[in-house]
């Protein structure tokens, strides 16, 4: 008796839908697939240490490859890409649970991207350390106050000759 029989067509349709659903692996010779909309996600990450101005740190999917991340970012993003580098990360294996059993972190894999000739990208400063425009003089004059007050009294009496605050005299 054939699957197509016992299973009706409403079950072989679904049978077929959940078959075909996984993302078609690249063989080398096929045509380069169109992205409409992705399965993937990547974040953008600020990388641990410093890189060149025309590399880009992502975390992808451990399915994605080299010439999917490149074809996303050409395609979706406009983004010229020179060389894609990717490596995997290992997660780490350090912590316990209440039973002492250990927890494994997921392993992730990290693409460096390095974007075409005279493209660069720096982070933006989100949280800049200088006065914000819409800042008023007087909040600051009032929070200079508070923090002098602070300091006055956290800084020791020279009368006490270095004995602590808390041993009374």
């Amino acid at each position: 008796m054939s699957p197509e029989a016992w299973l009706g067509p409403v079950g072989s349709v679904a049978l077929l839908a959940h078959q075909t659903h996984g993302y078609p692996l690249y063989q080398l010779g096929n045509p380069q697939l169109r992205v409409f909309r992705t399965n993937f996600f990547i974040q953008l990450v600020r990388p641990g240490t410093a890189q060149p101005e025309d590399t880009v740190q992502f975390r992808i999917p451990m399915e994605m490859s080299r010439v999917d991340l490149r074809n996303y970012l050409e395609r979706i993003y406009n983004v010229p890409v020179a060389a894609v580098r990717t490596r995997v990360q290992h997660g780490s294996n350090r912590r316990r649970d209440h039973r002492n059993v250990r927890i494994k972190q997921p392993d992730y894999k990290v693409a460096y991207v390095q974007l075409a000739h005279g493209q660069t990208f720096t982070f933006p400063d989100l949280f800049p350390k200088g006065k914000r425009p819409g800042g008023s003089s007087v909040d600051e004059d009032l929070q200079d106050q508070v923090l002098e007050e602070q300091q006055r009294r956290q800084s020791s009496d020279p009368r006490r000759g270095g004995v602590p605050g808390w041993f009374g005299l």
